[in-house]
């Protein structure tokens, strides 16, 4: 699916099947939010049962979404973000925190999902100096994710693209890393791909049967991917310190009673040359 955001007053009816299970929805519930049916409850309590950790998980990467962010305004000099597979929205969304560090920071969200459409205006609230768009498309479509964002962020100063949680719906025959490698080509030099995604490195088996029992139902599969294949991802561009890393050790905030224990996902933030 592609397109605009509809204006003010002329949005499409969302197109919702609240007798299928959908990923945004189930991370929403993982959350602590609201924005979730029955259906994306239960398959969410199944799968957290027999994996414990991933709502331990859910909770890390929003920590992580904002230590990313500060340091690609802060540090790395970004001020321009397209966020790939944003989900809905929740507490410190990727233009809050932007946009508190630098209010001139403009943002473009991208996804698929009808509730996350449906929400998108809350997404769309900016700082006068900056801006924030919101497009519905797929991340398979990476040509047409490039031109709508050419429409709010300057494509010839450096971009973050944000794909947190989101390349392992793509299956390696679909072209995964090349789809990822589209895009970032169409960015200019200085801008910096920020990516994490779930991999089976600390639970073994126990994570193994309960994916495989999850891309049984009728949910999007999602794909666990070694490190080496994670890794993959970042070919050609030059990681920043601590490198490929665990989310909890991304540059953590420093808390002596929060342990640094390593969980079944892994994150890295790199520069193109």
């Amino acid at each position: 699916m592609t397109g605009d955001f509809p204006p003010t007053g002329r949005a499409r009816p969302p197109r919702i099947d609240t007798s299928m299970p959908h990923t945004a929805r189930m991370w929403n519930y993982w959350l602590g939010g609201k924005d979730y049916y029955d259906i994306d409850r239960e398959v969410g309590d199944h799968f957290s049962q027999s994996f414990p950790d991933i709502v331990h998980i859910a909770r890390l990467s929003r920590h992580l979404l904002a230590r990313i962010v500060r340091y690609l305004v802060d540090e790395a000099g970004v001020s321009q973000f397209l966020d790939v597979g944003t989900g809905l929205p929740t507490v410190d969304n990727t233009h809050e925190v932007a946009q508190r560090a630098d209010p001139s920071c403009r943002v473009v969200y991208v996804d698929n999902d009808p509730l996350v459409l449906a929400h998108a205006r809350a997404l769309l609230v900016s700082t006068p100096e900056g801006a924030t768009d919101y497009v519905e498309a797929d991340l398979r479509d990476p040509g047409a994710i490039i031109a709508a964002a050419a429409r709010t962020l300057d494509l010839t100063r450096p971009v973050g693209l944000m794909l947190m949680g989101v390349v392992g719906f793509l299956s390696d025959d679909e072209g995964a890393h090349a789809i990822v490698a589209r895009l970032m080509d169409a960015l200019p030099p200085g801008s910096h791909l920020a990516l994490w995604d779930g991999v089976n490195v600390v639970t073994g088996e126990a994570l193994d049967q309960a994916q495989e029992a999850y891309n049984r139902g009728p949910g999007a599969p999602y794909n666990l991917r070694t490190r080496e294949e994670f890794t993959a991802f970042f070919d050609g561009l030059r990681l920043a310190p601590p490198g490929v890393v665990s989310l909890p050790l991304w540059r953590p905030d420093p808390d002596p009673l929060s342990p640094l224990a390593e969980v079944d996902a892994l994150c890295g933030v790199a520069r193109k040359p």
